[in-house]
């Protein structure tokens, strides 16, 4: 974890400001203006604009490296960025003449090794942020939060008595428990086996719909951001690609990485003949550019069609592999030189079959301008 600076010469921390949660309701805006951050020379984060209303869940998604958990430490301010400025409620908390550090901000954090101490009991971890209450009521407090996680009953146990999946409730328990007007979370579930985290995923919604928290979650599974977020930003190498809700990502990308991150796709040229694009696969969608535009085409596993007797394109099945719910199929196809995959139900076609026909689904295609498939 990086370290705040404190040398007044390179900025002017704001101590004399009341903790953003004392005087205000629960949640609260967080917002982003520009904000950029450099860091041994090289550009971390550039130009983000992004806005969480209060209430609401925002996921962070995008590759390492992005810059998401950048975004996050400079939300809470173990880190200050190097442009730009961060409002919590509407007011600044860092910017060019104003930097309010972490204990001032109202911010909640967890992170993805829930940082319980091991030397305390589960009471004494989830107390630990209610300092400044009488010790009858920092206990009565914690108790009650123990059992909105459902673990009042381990109160006096240790974390090491603890699964992954309990001590994931105690961390959130005790990053909720000073009322905070913002929660930042770093992949909270990273360390959690499939099926715990999926159960994990499911009571940390239930409860930041309790408490009415806003929320920033770091994440690099789509899959995870789509159940979590009310709206999910895409980062890639520093910058915003896209920010939307997950129907909008998932529907509408605004180019071939925004398309990839959600779905695997078949990556395919195309062009633009009689005002329709076309593709090796035949025709993919209507199209208003002039004839002979020269396109990208993403298309969805899911979006090529395999008939052994009708189709717009003669393929052969190099492979077919069972995983599941569908049957993956590697396809060649003239004039592609990779194989096309396709995913199908397992009984939409006949075992046995190598030669079929191809077509594709619009409704799972994307088209993109150029070669590059850029916004």
């Amino acid at each position: 974890m990086a370290t705040v600076r404190t040398d007044t010469a390179e900025r002017q921390h704001d101590t004399t400001a009341a903790p953003l949660g004392a005087d205000a309701g629960f949640a609260a805006d967080l917002e982003f203006r520009d904000v950029g951050f450099r860091a041994g020379g090289r550009a971390i984060l550039s130009g983000i604009d992004l806005q969480v209303p209060a209430g609401q869940i925002l996921c962070l998604l995008g590759p390492s490296g992005s810059g998401k958990s950048s975004l996050l430490r400079i939300a809470s301010g173990i880190e200050r960025q190097t442009e730009g400025r961060v409002l919590i409620g509407g007011r600044d908390v860092a910017g060019p003449d104003r930097f309010v550090p972490p204990e001032g901000r109202g911010v909640g954090l967890m992170f993805q090794d829930f940082a319980l101490f091991p030397h305390m009991s589960l009471i004494d971890n989830v107390r630990y942020g209610l300092r400044s209450l009488p010790k009858g009521a920092q206990r009565e407090v914690a108790v009650a939060a123990l059992r909105r996680v459902g673990l009042e009953r381990l109160g006096e146990s240790f974390p090491h008595h603890l699964s992954g999946g309990e001590q994931q409730r105690v961390a959130m328990a005790r990053a909720l428990v000073p009322r905070p007007r913002v929660l930042l979370m770093d992949e909270p579930f990273s360390g959690l086996d499939s099926r715990l985290r999926d159960e994990m995923r499911s009571e940390t919604v239930a409860i930041l719909r309790e408490t009415r928290a806003t929320a920033m979650i770091v994440t690099h599974d789509a899959e995870e951001a789509m159940r979590l977020g009310d709206r999910i930003a895409l980062l890639r190498d520093g910058r915003l690609v896209q920010c939307g809700s997950a129907r909008e990502l998932y529907r509408r990308p605004v180019d071939l990485f925004a398309a990839s991150f959600f779905s695997e796709i078949n990556v395919l040229p195309g062009s633009v003949k009689a005002g329709a694009v076309v593709g090796p696969l035949g025709r993919v969608a209507d199209s208003p550019r002039s004839d002979g535009t020269e396109v990208t085409v993403g298309l969805r596993l899911e979006g090529v069609r395999v008939s052994p007797d009708e189709g717009s394109v003669r393929a052969r099945v190099l492979s077919r592999q069972f995983v599941g719910r569908s049957d993956l199929l590697f396809l060649a196809v003239e004039g592609v030189d990779r194989p096309i995959r396709a995913r199908i139900r397992p009984n939409d076609l006949p075992d046995g079959v190598h030669e079929v026909f191809v077509s594709v689904d619009p409704q799972e295609a994307f088209v993109f301008e150029g070669k590059s498939g850029s916004a």
